[in-house]
């Protein structure tokens, strides 16, 4: 049995954390909180306990935001700019954002897979149309768009460079943002320079190395941190937020803060 493209929007939202779904209905003093809605891959989602140690930086954000900016984190593990528009996950979130809300939009690492046609699009094409439904979806809203470089893999060559993992993406992410006038976070460059800045080995202690996985795309605590505090800091620096929504920039983030609960049965 097909479900209508409503239906799949209310299971979209409904397979996100309560936690993490505010809606921005909530209110503080009489006033309504904005929330800022993270649409993205498996780098920024929430993880469960069965995934633990692994965490998405969109796990950590909130502790880098005052309370009074809601982070919604719809990111989901394996989705494209595509597939998540197919899936009904970004008229899921455009059914509940706000004027005052934003929409921020981190894809690319599955974008690539040209052997998935559900989830492949092409960088100057096909990939920046879909980039444009969020964008005019959140402004046709009231809310405003931010667009996200994918945070690079852990690939280093052969003399110890961090090298690039994501091919023309981002460059074409960065051509839409300037003719959309759309604020740029470029965390793919800022996260290649952090990588080659700690090296090799230290890296490793950021990614979800384990006794039996070798990850190199996905982080642990420390790394989700690291990235997160790289997302805020660009807020910051764009102007998309001011210095009264963030917070902790300069100061350590207790590993312990991050938790991973059950998944929905």
């Amino acid at each position: 049995m097909s479900l209508s493209r409503r239906q799949v929007a209310v299971a979209a939202v409904a397979s996100v954390p309560l936690a993490f779904s505010v809606t921005g209905t909530a209110q503080a003093g009489g006033h309504r909180l904005r929330t800022l809605y993270i649409a993205g891959d498996s780098t920024a989602a929430q993880k469960y306990a069965n995934a633990a140690p692994e965490t998405g930086w969109g796990m950590a954000l909130p502790f880098l935001l005052r309370k009074e900016l809601v982070v919604a984190n719809h990111a989901v593990n394996g989705r494209s700019s595509k597939s998540f528009v197919d899936e009904g996950r970004l008229e899921a979130i455009l059914s509940a954002i706000q004027p005052g809300d934003f929409l921020l939009i981190q894809f690319g690492h599955n974008d690539q897979k040209a052997e998935d046609l559900t989830r492949y699009t092409e960088p100057w094409t096909t990939y920046q149309d879909h980039l444009r439904m969020y964008v005019e979806g959140a402004r046709a809203r009231g809310a405003r768009p931010v667009l996200a470089t994918s945070v690079e893999r852990r690939k280093f060559d052969a003399g110890g460079k961090a090298v690039t993992t994501h091919g023309e993406y981002p460059a074409a992410m960065r051509a839409l943002a300037a003719e959309e006038r759309v604020a740029l976070l470029d965390i793919q460059a800022l996260s290649l320079a952090l990588w080659q800045e700690l090296g090799v080995e230290e890296t490793k202690k950021y990614f979800n190395w384990t006794a039996t996985e070798q990850d190199n795309t996905h982080f642990n605590p420390p790394g989700a941190i690291a990235v997160a505090r790289l997302v805020a800091r660009e807020l910051l620096r764009t102007r998309v937020l001011g210095p009264r929504d963030v917070r902790r920039l300069d100061e350590r983030i207790p590993e312990s803060w991050i938790t991973w609960p059950q998944a929905a049965a």
